[in-house]
C-alpha cells in the first residue's frame, strides 16, 4: 500500500518534468487519415492526447471523439487497424500494466501534423 501511494505522490513529478513532445512545432492542416507504414508509436499524453512519430520531422496529433476515461499514460493501446491507414472514428482500445482485459471502445479524431520550424 506504501509503495501505492509513494508511485502515485511521484507521478505527477514525473510528468512535469517532460517537455513537450510538440514544443518548437507547427500545426498544420488535420486530415482525416494517415499511412501507419511510416509511423511510430503511438504514445499516450493524456487523457485527450495521442501522439505518432514520422521520421524526426513530423509528429501526428490525434486524440478521442469525446471522452475515453481509459486513455491513460503509460497504458497500451490496442488499434483496430483496416488496411495501411488510420482514419478518423477508427476504433481503439486501452490495456493498464498488470491487466489482460482491455477498456471499452473509442475513436480517434482526426489526425493534426505538427512540423518542426524551419531554422
Amino acid at each position: 500500500m506504501r509503495a501505492l501511494l509513494l508511485a502515485a505522490l511521484a507521478l505527477p513529478l514525473l510528468l512535469a518534468g517532460r517537455s513537450d513532445p510538440l514544443e518548437g512545432r507547427i500545426a498544420g492542416a488535420p486530415v482525416r487519415c494517415i499511412d501507419l507504414q511510416q509511423l511510430n508509436g503511438p504514445e499516450i499524453v493524456d487523457s485527450q492526447t495521442i501522439l505518432y512519430r514520422q521520421s524526426g520531422k513530423r509528429v501526428w496529433k490525434t486524440g478521442p471523439v469525446g471522452e475515453c476515461p481509459s486513455l491513460r499514460p503509460f497504458d497500451t493501446l490496442i488499434v483496430d487497424v483496416y488496411g495501411g491507414q488510420l482514419c478518423r472514428n477508427d476504433r481503439f482500445r486501452t490495456v493498464s500494466a498488470g491487466m489482460s482485459i482491455p477498456s471499452g471502445y473509442c475513436r480517434f479524431r482526426d489526425f493534426t501534423p505538427y512540423d518542426k520550424a524551419a531554422k
